[in-house]
């Protein structure tokens, strides 16, 4: 009995599919030989990507700690009642005002921003209450539904009462909460009634009566609207 393997017996299927495999490689050999400087190009253009990305990120990520640990000493001045001190820092501490303006683009940066919009609205300074709280990033939270307010409040104080309402309308829906949606609906029919715009002042009191009916606004929401309603 022989010992050699027997000869194998290969497919006409599998024959072709390893000549394709061998076209392929060869082709992919010979381009790769004629563009050798493309192909080099395009790999070092995504790694270059892929490093730009991770930079990006870790100096996102650093910043973000950098802002967090300055606004310690800022947070502690705006819990204390002292908030020009919270918003201008001093030589020992940087203000709020500093650390929106440098790391606005973080999630610390970002809380400053907020920090230096209520500062800044409790000195009186409208303006940079305006400008900071245009600037800060909203999301759909509690914090995001007083961004909203702030500005509707700035909006109200400088005689643009529709922009205002429409302000304290968004405060109230971006964020549904027992407490405040009916007190930013409240202000938002306040505003929309002193800018002549009664439809939507009686929409959204009667919102705080229809959704809101146990909050203190609702308390003298039917004579608002006998109100409102008379005026028409």
């Amino acid at each position: 009995m022989s010992t050699l393997n027997p000869t194998r017996k290969v497919s006409r299927r599998h024959e072709l599919r390893e000549d394709t495999v061998v076209t392929f490689y060869a082709r992919a050999l010979g381009y790769f030989e004629n563009n050798r400087n493309t192909v080099y190009g395009v790999l070092g253009g995504i790694v270059l990507v892929v490093l730009l990305i991770f930079a990006f990120s870790w100096n996102k990520s650093s910043k973000n700690a950098k802002a967090l640990s300055e606004m310690a000493f800022a947070v502690q001045r705006y819990e204390a009642g002292d908030f020009q001190a919270s918003l201008d820092g001093d030589a020992s501490f940087v203000g709020m005002i500093d650390i929106a303006d440098k790391y606005g683009s973080t999630a610390s940066g970002n809380l400053a921003t907020f920090y230096a919009a209520d500062a800044s609205f409790r000195v009186g300074n409208m303006e940079g209450a305006l400008k900071y709280w245009e600037a800060y990033s909203k999301d759909s939270n509690y914090l995001g539904a007083s961004a909203y307010a702030g500005e509707a409040a700035v909006h109200e104080m400088n005689g643009d009462h529709k922009k205002a309402g429409d302000l304290f309308l968004r405060a109230a829906t971006v964020f549904e909460s027992e407490i405040t949606s009916p007190m930013y609906l409240e202000s938002a029919a306040r505003a929309y009634a002193a800018a002549g715009e009664t439809s939507k002042a009686i929409a959204a009191f009667e919102t705080i009566r229809d959704d809101y009916a146990s909050s203190q606004s609702a308390r003298n929401v039917d004579f608002s609207l006998a109100k409102l309603n008379a005026s028409k």
